[in-house]
């Protein structure tokens, strides 16, 4: 995994998606259950509920996903990036081509619970 030119198209990969993530709520209205609907009918505040509880959730996602770039970014830095943190072992191209943020193998991650 110590070629450079991976290493680079993975340091891109990884830097467009965090460019992504850092977009995707930029600009972006986030619904409150109770901000604005005083004279709303209950169809309204249930949707406005619902819409703000699928934004939490997206945000908590793009936040752990944030961290993980974070952190495969500083495996780059130190050198050990595509190295498993479980086994130790090589994560394969098309692993990381699919997931560049992965830090483990196919096959530990199949063993989590």
């Amino acid at each position: 995994m110590s070629s450079p030119t991976y290493l680079n198209q993975f340091r891109q990969s990884l830097l467009a998606k965090q460019r992504e993530l850092m977009a995707a709520n930029g600009g972006r209205l986030v619904l409150g259950a109770a901000g604005g609907l005083a004279g709303a009918d209950l169809m309204d505040q249930a949707f406005a509920e619902s819409a703000a509880a699928v934004d939490a959730g997206l945000n908590q996602a793009r936040s752990s996903e944030r961290r993980a770039i974070e952190w495969a970014l500083e495996r780059l830095e130190k050198g050990n990036y595509g190295i498993c943190a479980g086994c130790g072992n090589p994560i394969s191209r098309a692993r990381l081509k699919a997931i560049p943020w992965a830090d483990y193998c196919r096959d530990c991650m199949e063993q989590e619970p």
